[in-house]
């Protein structure tokens, strides 16, 4: 049965702040998931049909369907998953996932109701034996400003599928965001952060949290987490989403009242992708309302950023502040 009524309950939002975590069971319908199913499957075949054309796969692997069609494709090229991962899509029923008012209400209820989602929202297919889909040990503060590091950012992570700990389910560290930002590196192959070894010892004891499809896991940016192997035969496909309140510092406000604490704040609390408003009293005629504004507003500031890196690069400014791994922050920590 899906669940009824607004946001969250007192109760809720006192567990969660205790132990920085919170399931909410049953928010969404397999309606409201179904649109960004498709878009995926639209964007796989795509992909795919084109790499057939060119000679870079032998065949489309269509009869494998949503659970199973990407991992045949990427025995043979890791060309459709590196497309489709991360925030690389952002079509209407991305935006319209991000924007549903269940999830705004959600988030509401944490960040208060001038809210921001935030710049770093992620697709994570997690492929059976697929190394490339495992998630070491970090907290999401790690990748962020540390400006930021006291403020809340809401992590909504959503499961397309049923999520357990057979195909990959989110652990994490009970009450260890009370404690602040841990110390990070970058893992050996340079495509995570991850909490030094010596940091994690001693934090306490991790949980495994199975999450049903429709149902969310909420996060602060400050909890220990992590997903291991999937050691089913289908593909554990989830989303994860960041909201945050529209008072802390963002890239989506022409004017902001951040501006007047000087040149020490950061643009964004995660600068490299744009933050949109998507609820607020306070600033109406600046929320993204339709998905033609939210694909604008991505290639508008991927333009801006893309010309920033090169022009700090060309002057020999090779660290920059603004790049997905944050690493000038933890640049002493690297392995």
């Amino acid at each position: 049965m899906i669940r009824q009524g607004k946001g969250l309950t007192a109760t809720e939002v006192d567990f969660f702040e205790r132990e920085g975590y919170l399931v909410v069971e049953d928010l969404l319908g397999d309606g409201d998931l179904q649109a960004v199913i498709d878009e995926i499957g639209e964007e796989v075949d795509g992909r795919a049909a084109r790499l057939v054309e060119e000679g870079g796969l032998r065949r489309g692997y269509g009869e494998w369907g949503f659970s199973q069609r990407l991992t045949w494709i990427t025995r043979e090229t890791d060309q459709v998953i590196r497309g489709i991962s991360s925030g690389a899509l952002a079509g209407p029923a991305f935006f319209g996932l991000i924007t549903h008012p269940k999830l705004l209400d959600v988030a509401e209820s944490l960040c208060g109701g001038e809210l921001i989602a935030s710049s770093a929202y992620r697709l994570r297919p997690k492929l059976p034996a697929y190394s490339g889909g495992e998630v070491p040990w970090h907290q999401d503060s790690g990748y962020f400003d540390p400006y930021c590091d006291e403020d809340l950012i809401v992590t909504v992570w959503l499961p397309l599928v049923d999520a357990d700990e057979e195909n990959g389910c989110l652990h994490l560290m009970p009450r260890v965001h009370r404690g602040g930002v841990l110390r990070h590196r970058n893992n050996e192959a340079g495509t995570y952060l991850v909490i030094a070894p010596e940091e994690i010892q001693g934090q306490g004891e991790s949980i495994a949290v199975p999450v049903r499809k429709g149902s969310v896991l909420l996060l602060t940016n400050r909890t220990p987490h992590a997903s291991f192997a999937n050691r089913t035969q289908k593909i554990r496909w989830s989303m994860d989403i960041r909201y945050q309140s529209a008072h802390l510092p963002t890239n989506a406000l022409l004017a902001h009242p951040m501006a007047e604490r000087g040149s020490s704040v950061p643009p964004a609390c995660y600068p490299p992708s744009a933050d949109f408003v998507v609820r607020s009293a306070r600033w109406p005629d600046q929320v993204i309302r339709s998905a033609e504004d939210f694909a604008r507003l991505r290639r508008d500031h991927k333009f801006e950023l893309d010309a920033e890196l090169a022009a700090r690069v060309q002057s020999g400014r090779r660290h920059v502040s603004v790049n997905p791994f944050s690493l000038v922050r933890w640049s002493d920590d690297s392995v």
